[in-house]
């Protein structure tokens, strides 16, 4: 009779066990299936509580996993017992009756697998019921429970595995629709923390980055410490790394694609003495996934800034072989640089024929025109008209006991045609290192591709200059004078016009000679040339007579200027001389013409010379003036 009830016992085990796997209510999370099989042993038994310990290699113990009992506090439970571990070597399933060293127990039921311990259940009965029950049939309920848990492991399992391999499906397509590093290294880590919750993820990179987001990434330094995260990174093969004082273990999975590696995914196990063998291929596949699109993504990158480098270098050469001034050319050149460099500040040097002295072409940055810009000029001139070599220099203060230069990384061009080093392009940022070498390449073809352009304008410009330039005092030509005066007066508001001439010029030509005479007008030329802006006009008028045009200028401007003039003149030539001017305005609105303008200026230079020289005599219609000795 007992016979038989034990036998219904176990036949309605595992009927209800077979229902527990073949409904599909449950999600096959292992937990909530091992709950519900307790509550039927518990029911079936006729128990008052059930305890199941979970095997635990890395304490060499048990942690309580599930229990039936409505509030407990999880605990390890020590070391196996001996005697346990002795019975469990001797046959793969059994059971202990009235343990001694677990004595809040009548039966423990061991589950093992390979004649390794995997767990075991605690069973404490009501009164005598554990006596009614045979040991064969507790040899029975243990078979029957180890085939439970082992079948509900492996499809529990085999059910997450499935759901990994969805997600990494997802992940794939993910990958492959985003050409993005940010979006590719995001979904490694979301991928990470959703399936492995407990786990702790590190990537580390081999190429610079910027923060990416705030994602766990670290820089894998080639003189780093971790040599098992270096190993898998030059290998290119999985590395593991196992703590016993920590209690993780650590896998370096490469992320490899097929041009190279581009870093190491850092995978963290907590309190396990081994990494879980069923989570290595999971992983090793999201890291060879991962690495493929970080290449396509590097490579994608790469393609496009080589189209926009080539996008540069045909929009400049475009730009070059229009024919905008010098000065707009080179603007737009300093625009370019500014924009896809990431500049602070470009300026075009040019030295002269002995590189002794130098010029700042128009269109350069601001600062280049500075007093600040001539101690980095200076210094990188010296460099490169001894080396003749571009110059790439991620720190200049590095190398120099002077810490307060502002602006740190630094590229310099030479600019070379038919061998000749005609000056350089410089490139400036504050931030030390801030320059990439691939931008530094990428300058040197520019400036290689633009340096016959600059060269054949600057020609052209000086071409055009000789064409309407006096050939001894280097001042522009009447003829240019008087085109520009025109433009002016159908332009501006006002203008102002200064006749000037050497007073006794023919005494000077008779007494030094007609050399000396025009080194006379050289000095004169150039002291005009120093008194006016760069927008006014000064002209060789005729003979020993000269002119200055100050568009946009009221009269008090241009006797002031003339004043100068008369004062500068008289105390810095030599053999000394001294000139008379004559000063004439035009307001807009008022009936003038360029001939009236002149005419009124030569007739005050006629009241100067005529009342004394060495003056300045202001003209107008009604014939009445003033005068003003310097």
């Amino acid at each position: 009779m007992e016979e038989l009830l034990e036998r219904e016992i176990i036949l309605e085990l595992k009927s209800r066990f077979f229902d527990l796997i073949s409904t599909g209510g449950l999600s096959f999370s292992f937990s909530e299936v091992l709950s519900q099989m307790m509550a039927i042993l518990k029911e079936l038994l006729k128990v008052d509580e059930i305890d199941f310990y979970g095997c635990l290699e890395w304490k060499q113990g048990m942690l309580l996993e599930a229990t039936t009992r409505l509030s407990t506090n999880d605990e390890v439970i020590g070391s196996f017992p001996a005697c346990l571990v002795s019975e469990l070597a001797e046959k793969p399933y059994s059971f202990i009756k009235y343990p001694e060293s677990m004595p809040q127990y009548e039966l423990l039921l061991v589950l093992a697998a390979n004649e390794k311990p995997k767990g075991l259940f605690g069973f404490q009965f009501t009164g005598g019921s554990l006596t009614r029950l045979s040991d064969g049939f507790f040899n029975k309920l243990s078979f029957e429970c180890n085939v439970f848990i082992e079948k509900a492991r492996s499809l529990a399992d085999t059910m997450e595995e499935e759901k990994r391999y969805k997600q990494l499906f997802r992940v794939t397509k993910k990958f492959h629709s985003t050409m993005d590093m940010d979006a590719v290294l995001g979904e490694i880590i979301s991928t990470l923390r959703e399936v492995y919750p407990s786990f702790t993820y590190y990537l580390l990179l081999s190429h610079d980055h910027k923060g990416y987001g705030g994602l766990p990434v670290k820089d894998l330094e080639y003189d780093s410490d971790n040599l098992t995260a270096m190993q898998s990174y030059v290998s290119g093969q999985i590395q593991f790394e196992d703590s016993v004082t920590e209690k993780n273990s650590i896998m370096y999975a490469p992320l490899k694609g097929k041009q190279g590696v581009y870093g190491v995914l850092q995978v963290i196990a907590p309190n396990s003495l081994v990494f879980p063998q069923n989570e290595v291929e999971f992983i090793k596949l999201l890291a060879n996934t991962a690495g493929s699109a970080l290449e396509n993504a590097k490579l994608y990158e790469q393609s496009r800034k080589l189209i926009a480098d080539l996008q540069l270098i045909n929009e400049t050469s475009h730009q070059l072989n229009t024919s905008l001034r010098l000065t707009d050319t080179m603007k737009f050149i300093c625009g370019q640089i500014i924009k896809s460099f990431n500049a602070q500040e470009v300026g075009f040097i040019m030295l002269d024929e002995d590189h002794d002295d130098y010029s700042v072409l128009q269109g350069s940055t601001s600062f280049f025109f500075s007093k600040d810009a001539s101690s980095y000029i200076l210094r990188i001139a010296k460099r490169i008209k001894q080396e003749m070599e571009p110059l790439f220099i991620g720190d200049i203060s590095s190398d120099r006991d002077d810490a307060s230069l502002h602006f740190h990384s630094i590229m310099g061009v030479p600019m070379i045609q038919s061998g000749e080093l005609k000056g350089f392009a410089l490139v400036m940022h504050e931030e030390p290192y801030h320059f990439a070498f691939d931008t530094f390449k990428l300058l040197q073809s520019l400036i290689h591709h633009s340096t016959l352009a600059f060269t054949n304008s600057m020609l052209r410009e000086e071409l055009e200059k000789m064409v309407v330039t006096d050939h001894l005092t280097k001042l522009y030509s009447r003829g240019y004078l008087d085109d520009k005066m025109n433009l002016s007066m159908l332009e501006d508001q006002q203008g102002t016009f200064i006749l000037i001439d050497i007073d006794n010029f023919k005494s000077v030509n008779d007494q030094y000679g007609h050399q000396v005479g025009d080194e006379v007008l050289i000095q004169l030329a150039r002291h005009i040339a120093k008194n006016i802006r760069g927008t006014d006009i000064g002209a060789r008028w005729g003979g020993e007579e000269l002119a200055i045009y100050l568009p946009g200028a009221p009269l008090d401007t241009g006797v002031m200027i003339a004043n100068r003039l008369v004062e500068k003149v008289e105390k810095n030539t030599d053999p000394n001389v001294t000139v008379s001017c004559g000063v004439s305005t035009w307001i807009r609105g008022q009936e003038d013409t360029t001939k009236t303008v002149f005419k009124r200026a030569d007739q005050a230079l006629y009241l100067a010379k005529g009342s004394g020289k060495n003056k300045v005599v202001v003209q107008n219609e009604e014939q009445s003036c003033f005068s003003d000795k310097v």
